[in-house]
């Protein structure tokens, strides 16, 4: 059965949900979802942050931090495209998708965007696959 939400937030994201506030609630999550956690807060200063951790759903090994959801609440994207806020996120984290990240979902909304409907999308469901797999034709 899949773990409840760590946070008492009405975002209904699924898996190890993390606010950026409950690090004191149960843990941070992995090294990698600490790192997401930091370098987002560092570059866009988000007045809301959930980093949840899809990776069980993907079938790799336990402990594995590959897949990703991010829900980033900022001023900084205040004005900006949706395709400009993901840039930003993607920016932030260029180093971690170069590497171990597999998969980020980014959920980017303004403060104003947030207040008017705070609620996330459910997680897209698993396609298979990895980038390190050989496809075979």
């Amino acid at each position: 059965s899949p773990n409840p939400p760590l946070s008492c937030s009405p975002s209904p994201m699924r898996g190890a949900l993390l606010a950026a506030a409950g690090g004191a609630m149960g843990g941070a999550g992995g090294p990698l979802a600490r790192t997401i956690r930091a370098k987002l807060t560092a570059a866009l200063q988000p007045t809301h942050l959930e980093v949840r951790d899809d990776s069980p759903r993907h079938g790799g090994p336990p402990g594995a931090e590959t897949h990703f959801g991010v829900l980033v609440v900022s001023g900084r994207f205040e004005g900006l495209p949706l395709l400009q806020r993901h840039r930003l996120v993607h920016e932030a984290l260029q180093a971690e998708l170069a590497g171990p990240l597999h998969a980020l979902q980014v959920i980017a909304r303004t403060p104003q965007q947030w207040q008017s409907d705070p609620r996330a999308p459910p997680a897209p469901p698993c396609l298979g696959g990895s980038k390190r797999e050989r496809r075979r034709g």
